[in-house]
This record gives C-alpha cells, sequence and structure tokens, in this order.
C-alpha cells in the first residue's frame, strides 16, 4: 500500500512538474537582429577591418545574459538574425522578421532605419537602433516606435566638451572629413562647443587623397598650418579614415581629440570598473575578440528587453513599451550608473567614456555638471530642446 502511494504521489508531482515547466515555457520573447550589409568606404589605413560579425554577437551575448535570469522564471529569448547584402531588400527582410516577433533590432543607416520604422507592420513594433548615431533620429526624425540603444552624436560631442572644459581647454580647432558621418559629428561638436561656451578658432576640411602612410610628417604640418591658435584640435573622421596621422604630425604640438585621439564612445575594452572588466571577458569568450560599440548597443537592446520581460512578466509590445519609458524602468549597463531612456525621444540615457587606446581618461557627466532631472541628461538633447513630438501620448 505504501510503495502504491509512493507511485501515486510521484505521478502526481511528475505531472504537476510537466504542467509547471509547460506554463513556464509560453513566456517566450523572439527578437529579430537586421543587419544592412554596405560597402565600407575606402580608407588610408586597413589596420582596423570591420568584424564581420559586429554588432550580431553583442546581441548574443545580450540572448545568454537574459537566457541566464530567465530560466528561474520561466522566460526564454529567441534571436533570428537576417543580414541583406548590399543593395539587397532590407524591406523585405524586415517584414519576414516583423511577421513573427513585433521586437526588432537594427544595424543599417539612419535612412534605412527610418524606412523600416514607418512600414505599417512596425507601427505597434519595438525597434532598437545599435548603429546610427545621427542626432536627428532623436529630434526631427524621430518615431514612435524607434528606441536608441547606441549614444547620438550629439551625447558623444557633449561628453568631450565636459571634459575639455573640466581640463580648461577652451580654444579648439576643427578638421573634419568629407564623408556625411564626418560632417554629422563635425555639426555635432560645433553645436556642442556654443552650447558649452567653447570657442572654435579655425576649421579645415580633409581633402587628401595622397598616401598619408608615406607623407603625413610632410603634409599634415602644412595642412595645420594656417588654424589659428587653439588648446586641442578636435578630429571629425568616423570612417577612421585620416585621422591616425594627425596627432604629432600638427604644425602646433597639440593634443587631438573627436574621432582620434581622446574618443567620446559607448564602449571600450578599456572600461574596467563597475563590473565591466566581467562583461568584456565574457564577450571575449563568447565573439574571441573585443567588444565594440555597436556590440554594446546591441547587447543593451536585448537586455532591456530582457529586463523588461522580468519585471512584467508579458511578452505584449504596449506593456513593455509602457515599463520602458516608465520611472521604474533601470538597465546595470557596467558604466557606473542606472540607465533609463528619455521618455521624450526614446533614447538611452548612459555615461560616456572618453578613452584612449590604452585608459579612460574621464567619465561624462562629469562631476560639476548638475541636471534637475538627471546629470544623464545634460549629454544629447533635453528636453526642453526636443523637436521630437511622436512620443507624446
Amino acid at each position: 500500500m505504501q510503495t502504491m502511494n509512493f507511485l501515486v504521489k510521484s505521478a502526481a508531482l511528475l505531472a504537476f512538474g510537466t504542467m509547471a515547466c509547460a506554463a513556464q515555457a509560453e513566456a517566450i520573447l523572439a527578437v529579430g537582429y537586421l543587419k544592412q550589409a554596405v560597402v565600407a568606404p575606402a580608407v588610408l589605413s586597413n589596420l582596423d577591418p570591420v568584424p564581420e560579425t559586429l554588432g550580431v554577437d553583442g546581441a548574443r551575448l545580450g540572448q545568454a545574459d537574459n537566457q541566464s535570469s530567465g530560466r528561474f522564471l520561466g522566460h526564454s529569448y529567441v534571436l533570428d538574425v537576417s543580414e541583406v547584402d548590399p543593395g539587397g531588400d532590407l524591406l523585405a527582410a524586415a517584414r519576414t522578421l516583423l511577421a513573427t516577433s513585433p521586437y526588432l533590432i537594427l544595424d543599417a543607416s539612419a535612412d534605412d532605419i527610418l524606412r523600416v520604422a514607418d512600414l505599417p507592420e512596425a507601427q505597434d513594433a519595438l525597434i532598437f537602433n545599435a548603429s546610427a548615431q545621427e542626432t536627428r533620429l532623436r529630434d526631427a526624425e524621430c518615431r514612435r516606435n524607434l528606441f536608441h540603444t547606441l549614444p547620438s552624436a550629439a551625447m558623444r560631442a557633449d561628453a568631450l566638451m565636459q571634459v575639455l572644459m573640466a581640463k580648461r581647454f577652451s580654444r579648439l580647432a576643427l578638421v573634419a572629413g568629407e564623408h556625411p558621418a564626418d560632417r554629422a559629428f563635425a555639426d555635432a561638436l560645433r553645436r556642442s562647443a556654443a552650447k558649452f561656451g567653447l570657442k572654435i578658432t579655425g576649421e579645415r576640411e580633409w581633402r587628401f587623397d595622397a598616401d598619408m602612410r608615406r607623407n603625413a610628417s610632410q603634409e599634415v604640418p602644412l595642412f595645420t598650418q594656417d588654424l589659428p591658435e587653439h588648446d586641442v584640435l578636435l578630429i571629425a573622421d568616423e570612417t577612421n579614415d585620416f585621422g591616425r596621422y594627425i596627432a604629432y604630425n600638427t604644425w602646433l604640438p597639440r593634443p587631438v581629440a573627436g574621432s582620434e585621439g581622446m574618443v567620446p564612445v559607448a564602449w571600450s575594452r578599456v572600461v574596467e570598473q563597475w563590473g565591466a572588466a566581467q562583461l568584456q571577458s565574457r564577450f571575449v569568450k563568447l565573439a574571441g575578440r573585443d567588444m565594440k560599440n555597436r556590440d554594446y548597443a546591441a547587447w543593451a537592446a536585448m537586455r532591456v528587453l530582457g529586463e523588461a520581460l522580468t519585471r512584467t512578466g508579458s511578452t505584449d509590445p504596449a506593456q513593455l513599451r509602457a515599463y520602458i519609458l516608465s520611472p521604474e524602468f533601470e538597465l546595470a549597463g557596467f558604466k557606473g550608473r542606472p540607465m533609463s531612456f528619455r521618455h521624450w525621444n526614446g533614447q538611452l540615457r548612459q555615461p560616456i567614456p572618453l578613452v584612449t587606446d590604452r585608459a579612460v581618461v574621464m567619465q561624462a557627466p562629469v562631476e560639476g555638471f548638475l541636471h534637475q532631472r538627471s546629470e544623464l541628461d545634460t549629454l544629447g538633447i533635453d528636453l526642453p530642446e526636443s523637436r521630437c513630438t511622436a512620443f507624446k501620448e
């Protein structure tokens, strides 16, 4: 009789466990990762090849981190990666992913991101921009369904200006490239300098097509000779074309910053505090290389969704959107401060490290730059100056 009772209880426990597992397995959050491959512009040096899995590896690490905590709650995460060849049909690929999930991480140009966000199929989706830093996506051209885990050019420029002010560098000169990304960053630097009361004393546009690997020590001094007196030379070279040849070759012996020298970034291997070394170690184990800006942005996008599911228990995009934009949402981003979203434009607030190749110089926001809401809102477009109306309910 005791044996029979034991068998009955065991069967009941097994059935209960099976039903519990089945109930838990219902909380599945699928995320699409869509990457538009591009033909990289020609640059003077090939010392910094772009990893083929740039961004994707960050999303995979975010998925693994979500799974690690989610398994205790019965939450599962699926990542569906799709890459479109240069010139391929990005919108068709987006429609395919959106047909299976309302959650999409985009690695594409600013214009392509807007095209995807404007699809009828995407209107109730949550789309995360992990690649385009153009400030206009967070301003007049914002979209209600579009969130940004990559810092904007304005945030990076403001971080740099805060550090320059803290170091009492008030006179600046600027050298900018011709690529659209270079010009966008140069515009952000000009805006930020004016915002913080710094003066750009002179500018030059880089138009060399000579081989600077041989001629930098002769050409760069002549190129910079006519720049007025300055404390720091700003470089806007977002394609990593010419900036490496500027330092130590200028007419005036001055430090460089911007795209070269002291650089404002979303992430760098030299960030080691606040558990960052552990995040980097896990990424290296997964990808076999250092984490880059786009990797961090894609990781953050996955973690945002994981945190939202953990706190709400819902996979409904409307509920997750409301929670993500609420004051209760926080993301631990391994940069010393909880990160949250700006409710007026969908930008993820985050500290910006200012780094060289080998060390962190400072991190912004810099102490002393105060804000009534959050010091993180001293970086980038603040609510009073925002032209984004899509997030107004």
